[in-house]
């Protein structure tokens, strides 16, 4: 075995960690893969039949709010919905002036990254 002692500083607090070399076939303590389990992302595709620009999630959380109703104008940079990922909320704003077109989620719903939140005709 041929382990390297390293000392770690993460957030002002010191950790000592240990890395091991592994070469295959020489390590008596072989660790089997886990199965991971699948997951299933849901994927919103926009309305063929729009022309609008769609707003889509930056980063995987929770919608906290949505500001804006369909039939609603937008002015650009203004807020349209709030997304809380890492426990901080991320104002979602309006990247062109023009008038809702479709809201595709409601407040408490969880979204993935690239999810389709909304779009601006």
């Amino acid at each position: 075995m041929n382990a390297k002692k390293y000392h770690i500083t993460l957030n002002g607090k010191v950790y000592e960690v240990e890395i091991e070399e592994v070469i295959e076939g020489v390590n008596d303590n072989k660790v089997e893969p886990k199965a991971q389990p699948q997951i299933q992302k849901t994927v919103t595709k926009p309305n063929a039949n729009s022309t609008g620009e769609s707003i889509t999630a930056p980063m995987p959380g929770t919608i906290v709010n949505v500001l804006v109703k369909p039939g609603q104008s937008v002015k650009k940079g203004q807020v349209v919905a709030v997304l809380e990922a890492m426990k901080m909320e991320n104002e979602i704003v309006a990247p062109v002036d023009g008038k809702v077109e479709t809201v595709n989620v409601d407040k408490g719903q969880n979204v993935s990254l690239g999810d389709n939140l909304l779009e601006i005709a």
